[in-house]
């Protein structure tokens, strides 16, 4: 791969029927491109948990997705409330998700934490009342 390789996705809010589709895509193409799978299996699960955070929080938002030689870099920008507490949200289990999430299998409060575990770096940038961006790279 001689360029970087561009992907966006536009995230849809509440629509858990198409919640990973993002991610499954992203995940296909990494095995496509010969990306070694310990990668794949990383920008897979961080960006999954970054992906159902903004449909359950975050009235959806925009994710892209650089592939390059030696990393891929993911940013998901939304316009949603942004985090009070980044500190209280990046402890395992810490949620706001409603009881109707919570039903759904989703909101355990693990999606911060894995998003941070399975990556090289992780940058959140958030402002009350206009969104957050999350920037994450996986090096390859």
């Amino acid at each position: 791969m001689a360029e970087a390789i561009r992907l966006t996705y536009e995230i849809s809010p509440d629509d858990f029927t198409r919640a990973g589709e993002a991610s499954s895509d992203v995940k296909k193409k990494l095995k496509s491109l010969g990306v070694p799978p310990e990668a794949v299996r990383k920008v897979s699960i961080a960006m999954y948990e970054g992906e159902i955070n903004m449909v359950i929080h975050a009235k959806g938002g925009l994710i892209t997705v650089e592939i390059s030689p030696d990393q891929i870099l993911m940013i998901l920008a939304d316009k949603g409330p942004g985090i009070p507490d980044i500190d209280q949200a990046m402890q395992a289990g810490w949620s706001t998700a409603p009881n109707e999430i919570r039903s759904l299998g989703f909101g355990a409060g693990m999606g911060l934490p894995n998003m941070k575990k399975y990556t090289d770096e992780m940058t959140i940038d958030t402002v009350i009342g206009k969104g957050t961006t999350i920037t994450m790279i996986v090096k390859i």
